[in-house]
């Protein structure tokens, strides 16, 4: 049987997937720096064998982007410390580029296909999610959500459907060795997002597009590491320039279904927005 271990349980995406696991009866454990079921801190390699402790599989994310930057080799030593303990299946959460070997997320990506043990690559585009769990509610539940996107448009992906793939490329067969690109069915732009979240609170909210160098250094104001900001701002400065705009159909190869639509996380997210 298999016993998995879920890096970032509390996170979007995995405390979905150890929803998931548990209501199919699969034998799962979170692991977190606090809040899991063990401690697993990325900062601390001491804590790292303990939690593979008779793991058979593991779902795994880099959870700070900057300390990604700063040392890339971090998840690529956890990998080499996981199957040194016996973990045979690996699930990443990655990004889109992380092809280009100047991304933070490369290093992790090419250490779980060299590792020996199976492994699944899941690249997810925006979360649907950031709107009402993620950086941009703030701005929702002040009426006015402003990044630099222009009119730009991108297909939002549901995080219940990382979750699903996720939890299906740890529990199943016919998903190692394959990337999967995960998506919404169509891309939208940030103003049409921000309207159907209105349409669908009542709220009155509006997307404004701003000046991607004075976003930066807003970002910077707030205590944000520079070349975080500069980072960000570019996936940001790519959706305006058209470099996001194609979905994929990826989903639907993992899971057999299409991906769900952007109205139908809205309409299950509502009440984040009446507060």
């Amino acid at each position: 049987m298999q016993n998995i271990l879920i890096l970032g349980g509390t996170g979007k995406v995995g405390r979905r997937i150890a929803q998931r696991l548990q209501t199919d009866g699969v034998p799962a454990r979170t692991a977190t720096r606090s809040a899991g079921d063990l401690r697993l801190d990325l900062d601390e390699p001491a804590t790292w064998r303990p939690a593979f402790d008779g793991v058979t599989a593991a779902y795994l994310v880099e959870p700070n982007l900057q300390a990604s930057m700063e040392n890339r080799e971090r998840i690529p030593h956890l990998v080499a410390e996981a199957v040194a303990a016996g973990v045979r299946r690996f699930v990443l959460l990655s990004a889109p580029l992380a092809d280009d070997p100047g991304h933070p997320l490369h290093a992790a990506e090419q250490a779980v296909r060299g590792c020996g043990a199976e492994w699944t690559i899941l690249r997810p585009d925006w979360f649907a999610q950031n709107f009402s769990e993620g950086p941009w509610l703030p701005g929702i539940l002040a009426g006015t959500l402003a990044l630099p996107t222009g009119q730009g448009r991108t297909p939002f992906v549901d995080a219940e459907d990382i979750a699903e793939v996720a939890a299906t490329a740890l529990t199943g067969d016919g998903h190692s060795g394959r990337t999967y690109h995960l998506t919404g069915p169509r891309a939208i732009g940030l103003a049409e997002a921000v309207a159907l979240i209105g349409k669908a609170t009542g709220r009155a909210v509006r997307y404004i597009d701003v000046d991607a160098d004075a976003f930066v250094e807003r970002q910077i104001s707030c205590g944000v590491p520079p070349a975080v900001a500069r980072l960000l701002t570019g996936l940001f400065v790519a959706i305006r320039d058209g470099q996001a705009t194609t979905p994929s159909d990826d989903v639907t190869r993992a899971l057999g279904r299409p991906p769900r639509r952007f109205e139908d996380y809205v309409a299950g997210a509502v009440d984040r927005w009446r507060v």
